[in-house]
């Protein structure tokens, strides 16, 4: 099951969360975008020299829209946490794997096609339902525009996340993926920086700081090679269920680092979040074994759409 791979990245995109938390002590919002950036520009030029490839890329147009939309959410997102609590950003933010069923809804019905599967919809659903019980987020009437930038930047993130797709239907692979939306995050991290008249990292460092932006340099860079292998290979809607495995990371993480226990909604939210994925792999596999059966030698990348 290729879709697996989001489970990986969201296993190291909440180790990420956890040194962007940790790191804030120690350096900007701007110089952290920028450290992530840098080091993902580094780590996957050192494997191209070292193992063959190439940048050149026939789809500039595809790559600048998947990391212009890209760093745009992640700086909306960010900044929504200064304007809202961490619980209710995070959930508007992850309602991105919702906003993706819609657009695929949409896409469906437009195009006349009955591909669209509503079992593995449903268990996005339940998955936010299980969000929402872990997160208990509450918006109120004075933080309308943190909840509208919150939820803009999820609508985002489900349009990288189909952007993604179709860079990896498309052929492209996920290095140059990854190393174009580093490339992009690294340029908007030097812009935010010089925006605000600082020179950035010039300033004292300490062996904590350092280690943490290096840490969430590289598990970004993985992170971001397994989700695209993720959404390049597996269902599209699947792999968005699975990436609510991160809000049970992050919560074990909180737990075992700040004694923050969810308490019984959030342990019966992360349950939910389980099941949800569990039923949702069972689903996608009857599925493809369904479409096997009716479709012989059907390429399985092109009927997941």
């Amino acid at each position: 099951m290729q879709s697996l791979w989001m489970l990986v990245a969201s296993f190291l995109f909440s180790i990420m969360g956890v040194c962007v938390k940790l790191a804030g002590d120690y350096y900007t919002t701007a110089e952290i975008v920028l450290c992530r950036g840098l080091i993902g520009v580094t780590v996957i030029t050192a494997l191209v020299l070292a193992r063959g490839g190439t940048f050149r890329t026939p789809f500039p147009r595809d790559h600048l829209i998947r990391g212009g939309i890209g760093v745009i959410s992640l700086w909306m997102w960010f900044y929504s946490f200064s304007l809202l609590p961490i619980a209710t950003a995070t959930t508007l933010n992850y309602m991105s794997s919702i906003w993706i069923a819609a657009m695929l809804f949409v896409a469906g019905w437009w195009q006349g096609s009955k591909k669209f599967e509503w079992g593995l919809a449903g268990t996005v659903l339940l998955s936010f339902i299980g969000v929402a019980l872990l997160m208990r987020p509450s918006l109120n009437a004075d933080q309308l525009l943190g909840g509208v930038i919150a939820l803009c930047s999820g609508v985002l993130s489900a349009l990288v996340y189909l952007q993604v797709r179709k860079l990896g239907l498309l052929g492209e692979p996920e290095y140059r993926v990854v190393f174009y939306f580093s490339l992009t995050g690294l340029v908007a991290g030097l812009a935010g920086n010089m925006a605000t008249g600082k020179i950035p990292l010039l300033h004292a460092h300490t062996p904590v700081g350092a280690l943490l932006v290096i840490t969430i340099g590289l598990t970004a860079t993985l992170a971001q090679i397994a989700m695209t292998r993720a959404y390049r290979l597996g269902n599209t809607l699947l792999t968005a269920n699975l990436q609510y495995a991160g809000i049970v990371f992050a919560s074990l993480f909180g737990v075992f680092i700040w004694d923050d226990a969810p308490g019984w909604m959030g342990w019966t939210g992360m349950a939910i979040i389980l099941v949800s994925g569990i039923l949702a792999t069972f689903h996608n596999q009857r599925s493809s074994r369904n479409a096997a059966k009716n479709v012989p030698k059907v390429d399985p990348i092109a009927t997941e759409v």
